[in-house]
């Protein structure tokens, strides 16, 4: 019987929310990635070793470019009111705020990033690129917009999740990175400057808003 009530004892006073060190490791990480890259993608060319590395993904069959069009979606502006209004139909009040500070702090991050970084798209800065899909040949192309949004909000759904299905965030953020390479829209560096914005923003977000302890991450009853 004590051993029973020392358990319920225990269980009441565990917090249902943390702040974990590891989203503020994070923090540092994602900023120190970005601004090495930056600093490297900051003249505007695009080195032989990433020229490489992009031709490998861009020169992928164009079979590929129907699905890949369509993985590209799930990283433009409006998944994020879309997971909003998906956790504040669940129940997850802190996971739809978190995921609409996310979506805002991609608008304001990736334009003052633009303050600092000046590159071209693949189009018109890697010689023979190919684009497919519509996908503009103009425009500021570090960072990845896309990437920064589906990365940020793949960062704070995670801690809600159980077992598997946590590594889905992740997979999707990779599909949408992958498939702006292969469409020609962005740069190895400009893909991996936006995953590293995306995981600093969702870092600073979880910090602020709070994810759930871990065993309080099953969904309310």
């Amino acid at each position: 019987m004590a051993s029973s009530t020392a358990s319920l004892t225990s269980a009441a006073e565990r917090p249902a929310w943390e702040r974990r060190a590891g989203d503020a490791v994070a923090v540092l990480a994602g900023l120190s990635v970005l601004v090495a890259s930056g600093l490297i993608a900051r003249d505007g060319e695009v080195g032989p070793l990433e020229a490489r590395a992009f031709h490998l993904v861009n020169r992928l069959p164009d079979a590929l470019t129907p699905a890949m069009r369509g993985a590209q979606y799930l990283g433009v502006l409006a998944v994020g009111p879309v997971v909003a209004v998906g956790a504040l139909a669940l129940r997850r009040y802190r996971l739809g705020l978190a995921a609409l500070i996310v979506t805002g702090a991609k608008l304001a991050s990736e334009r003052l990033v633009w303050q600092f970084v000046l590159r071209s798209r693949p189009g018109t800065s890697i010689a023979d690129a190919i684009v497919r899909g519509g996908t503009p040949t103009s425009g500021q192309s570090f960072v990845s917009g896309h990437v920064v949004l589906v990365t940020g909000l793949a960062w704070v759904i995670t801690p809600y999740l159980r077992g598997r299905w946590r590594l889905v965030p992740g997979a999707i953020a990779i599909l949408v990175a992958f498939a702006r390479l292969y469409l020609g829209a962005h740069a190895p560096l400009d893909v991996l400057g936006g995953a590293a914005l995306g995981i600093a923003i969702g870092g600073v977000v979880n910090l602020v808003v709070g994810v759930p302890a871990s065993a309080a991450a099953e969904p309310a009853p």
